[in-house]
């Protein structure tokens, strides 16, 4: 096979992260999110994670339109209320070497976007959910070179072994892979086929019994 996956946090979180103290002020931290086009920021103190505050949570707290305030009265207001007194205290973070897998698995279950990684007590990258939908789709092989087969058998040993024979005696390169598992003890595996056989290989393996779709 020619691409191999790793899958780490640390392959695919954000390094360069911007972050903001508890001391900014909710004005501040909105222009920098718009200007960085981004809607989280983690909370750092004294080099130490203490909280992460969205661009969700800065609406919460904000004056609405309707308010009867004048410009500098939301203009104060915005400019003295600390990100300490809005930020998520209780964070729920990973580590560079959490498996992807367990990076989505938490943040399904907490019901949030992102989260900050952290070794050795200290802030080190940030996993959103655009990351895990990039991996997804790495995965799916949506980026590799080749043509899109599923090839549905029975879940059985030796499978594998059998289209990784097949696919070496024509010479041909399996760019991407991925198994789904249906009902009734079936499979379906998604493969990206790359090599100037590929059409034969089609042939092999519909004349060995598998259901072939593009």
């Amino acid at each position: 096979m020619e691409r191999v996956i790793l899958m780490y946090v640390k392959q695919f979180m954000t390094s360069r992260v911007f972050t903001v103290s508890p001391e900014d002020n909710i004005a501040d931290t909105m222009a920098l999110m718009r200007e960085k086009q981004i809607n989280r920021l983690p909370v750092v103190d004294k080099g130490k994670l203490v909280g992460i505050v969205t661009d969700g949570d800065l609406r919460e707290v904000s004056p609405s339109p309707a308010t009867t305030l004048s410009i500098f009265e939301l203009n104060y207001l915005v400019g003295k209320t600390s990100i300490r007194d809005v930020a998520v205290k209780k964070v729920i973070t990973c580590t560079p070497d959490t498996k992807i897998e367990d990076a989505a698995l938490l943040m399904r279950e907490h019901g949030i976007g992102a989260l900050p990684v952290v070794e050795n007590g200290k802030l080190v990258g940030i996993v959103t959910e655009s990351d895990i939908f990039d991996t997804f789709l790495d995965i799916m092989g949506f980026r590799s070179p080749g043509q899109r087969f599923v090839i549905e058998t029975k879940d059985e040993v030796g499978v594998m072994v059998d289209l990784s024979s097949i696919m070496k005696e024509h010479d041909v390169d399996i760019t991407s892979l991925a198994v789904y598992h249906l009902k009734d003890n079936r499979v379906q595996i998604l493969a990206r086929l790359n090599g100037d056989r590929v059409n034969e290989v089609k042939e092999s393996l519909v004349a060995k019994g598998y259901n072939l779709s593009h």
